[in-house]
């Protein structure tokens, strides 16, 4: 294992240090917990937005947290959800009296202690509503749409409902925007090296040279197959046929594309795979309307890319317009 680090266990605090350190008028603790961060620009009459997740995948989820974005953000350990009293924290400090939406993706032990955390709060006096991302449309098949994971495509939800929290919209409202981004998004990826944990330095999966692993989840989870890996443009039309199946894309219809890298691969790598995904599109006389290539949600350094396309209409092109800022990610 080769990283640059200092003991595994300060692993996490140290990220999370220099973060704080390099953009201070940006995020800052809650309550002296440095697993806890907040905006420091917050409109006093505006929903909250609280977001969170196991480290290990930045910008997801500490980059999203920002104006006309999330409002904070609780951290867990690698890949490990934050506990049920940092998103509570999370949760209390980001209410101006007009409740919060909790915006996590679809995992066992997120959905659990952010469930938990939304019963305390409400107990509390602070309305709260759920919505889980599920864009990963490799993890399960469409009749159990619902158990998928969330993957990059949540970003869309961060954005749309970020932007629509920002113009003033009530909990209701903002849950049902952040839904409706998340019911019109997919996502499929492939992976092509795992990453190494720092506190075992051990790889989270195994993969012989030459090989890909299609399907593969951002914590390693097993893919739907193993085989040679294949030229970018055969890569690239299995993941956008994977994605663009349940989307019922025509002429005429606009998109958001996202490619986006696990990690460790080349942008580069990442602008191939984009030219054959953007000729698909164009045959089929689809509109790409927004356009997004980099790292937006990672694997620490797992080599590989995932493509989410978010079909667009009127609304929700007017909000991923929006501006929004954060320090580590362009939206």
């Amino acid at each position: 294992m080769k990283k640059i680090m200092n003991e595994p266990g300060a692993f996490v605090s140290e990220v999370i240090e220099g973060l704080l350190r390099a953009y201070p008028d940006d995020l800052a603790m809650v309550e002296g917990d440095e697993r806890v961060l907040i905006r420091t620009r917050m409109p006093a009459d505006r929903v909250g937005i609280v977001t969170g997740g196991g480290s290990g995948h930045i910008p997801l989820f500490l980059g999203y947290v920002g104006d006309g974005l999330c409002t904070a953000v609780a951290i867990g350990n690698v890949f490990s959800s934050p506990s049920v009293e940092q998103v509570a924290a999370a949760t209390m400090a980001s209410d101006r009296g007009r409740g919060v939406l909790h915006l996590i993706g679809n995992y066992g032990g997120d959905v659990m202690n952010f469930g938990m955390a939304a019963d305390e709060c409400e107990d509390r006096g602070v309305s709260t509503r759920t919505v889980l991302g599920t864009d990963d449309v490799l993890s399960a098949p469409s009749d159990r749409a619902g158990s998928r994971r969330g993957v990059a495509g949540i970003i869309f939800a961060y954005k749309c409902a970020g932007a629509a929290a920002a113009r003033g919209d009530d909990l209701d409202e903002v849950a049902r925007i952040a839904q409706k981004a998340v019911d019109a998004t997919r996502t499929a990826g492939v992976g092509l090296s795992p990453t190494i944990l720092p506190t075992t330095g051990r790889p989270s999966f195994d993969l012989a040279d030459g090989e890909m692993e299609f399907g593969i989840g951002i914590h390693g989870e097993p893919g739907i197959q193993r085989g040679p890996l294949e030229p970018a443009d055969r890569l690239a039309e299995r993941l956008f046929d994977a994605v663009a199946a349940e989307l019922a894309l025509t002429a005429g219809s606009k998109v958001a594309v996202l490619v986006n890298g696990l990690g460790a691969t080349p942008a580069e790598e990442l602008l191939i795979l984009f030219r054959s995904v953007w000729s698909a599109l164009e045959a089929q006389g689809v509109l790409v309307a927004k356009t997004y290539i980099g790292e937006y949600a990672t694997s620490l350094e797992m080599a590989g890319a995932s493509l989410s396309i978010l079909k667009l209409d009127d609304e929700l092109l007017e909000l991923l317009d929006a501006p929004s800022h954060s320090p580590l990610v362009r939206l």
